[in-house]
């Protein structure tokens, strides 16, 4: 190694190591990507403060909603990769990787997994008015008419589309798409099966549970391998006959590519200490969340498995990447 290219390395070294010991030393902002009121919403004004009171410094929420939830990443994509600008997302952030392919970034390469903050269900239901009332009763009704019930999903790639797509495909049925348009949310994609104007969909369930108290949406079976607390009466989906069925919604935390691996580590540890909380727990139990436990390269190789996992279910559905 020449002297130039010595005192570079070392240069390079100890301004990651400054970095990392000194991090944070101004505000830090987390970008979530569909909308206040959403799960990435909640949970970061949630964590925001836990992470405020670990560093001394202001922890802000951005929602930058829009562009089927993909300019939030692209804004933080094109951030500094310093640790101060980071995205908390879904596993959408995973997925998008293996489908959407005209994206102003690279959901993998331009962004590091930093931690894994929490799991939970979806639940998949249906409108009042289709008079489904069990998961075997979509199945035969979607099987009696091939091709002709409409499945719901807040858009192309997300997780509540690949999810139905891979119940879809374990139960042997046939259905048509029916993605949320330019602007809606959530809320309108649920609105849309209430009224009929889809029959079925995949939904996070603390988003359905106004609609399913209220008798307007039939909760059918959750998506996970254990029932949830919020709905204890309401089976999984593989207890409910589509064996070994399990697709959880999970959310994340990820800073962009380049951040110095001092800052990857502290980010990763001082979240994990922020999720330990009590009160915090207290808080994931009443909204049906499991904390997720991984170190920062576990979850990094779990995001990349789970892109994997969502090229595998697009491949066999038949899906042409957009």
């Amino acid at each position: 190694m020449s002297p130039r290219m010595a005192l570079a390395f070392v240069f390079s070294l100890t301004l990651m190591l400054q970095t990392s010991g000194d991090y944070p030393t101004k505000p830090v902002r987390l970008i979530e990507p569909f909308g206040a009121g959403g799960g990435p919403d909640l949970m970061s004004r949630v964590l925001a403060p836990k992470l405020a009171e670990i560093w001394g410094q202001p922890v802000t929420v951005q929602n930058v909603p829009g562009a089927g939830a993909t300019a939030g990443p692209a804004q933080v994509a094109k951030s500094p990769a310093d640790g101060y600008t980071l995205l908390v997302s879904t596993s959408a952030q995973a997925y998008s990787a293996a489908l959407l392919k005209n994206l102003p970034y690279d959901p993998l390469k331009d962004f590091i997994p930093v931690a894994p903050l929490t799991t939970q269900p979806y639940v998949v239901v249906t409108g009042k008015l289709t008079g489904i009332t069990t998961v075997g009763e979509l199945v035969a009704a979607a099987k009696a008419k091939p091709g002709q019930l409409k499945f719901g999903s807040t858009g192309m790639g997300t997780g509540s589309h690949l999810g139905i797509e891979k119940f879809n495909l374990a139960a042997g049925i046939k259905a048509v798409h029916v993605p949320a348009r330019q602007g809606e949310g959530i809320a309108d994609t649920i609105a849309n099966v209430v009224a009929g104007r889809t029959d079925y969909m995949l939904a996070p369930i603390q988003f359905a549970l106004v609609e399913i108290r209220a008798g307007r949406l039939r909760p059918l079976g959750v998506s996970t391998m254990k029932r949830s607390s919020l709905m204890p009466e309401v089976p999984t989906i593989a207890e409910a006959g589509v064996a070994g069925f399990d697709y959880p919604i999970w959310y994340g935390v990820w800073t962009p590519a380049g951040t110095p691996a001092g800052v990857v580590d502290k980010l990763a540890k001082d979240i994990a200490r922020a999720l330990a909380a009590p009160d915090l727990r207290e808080w994931l139990a009443k909204h049906g969340a499991d904390p997720m436990n991984m170190t920062q390269p576990e979850f990094a190789h779990f995001v990349l498995s789970e892109s994997e996992s969502a090229a595998r279910i697009i491949e066999t559905a038949g899906i042409k990447p957009q």
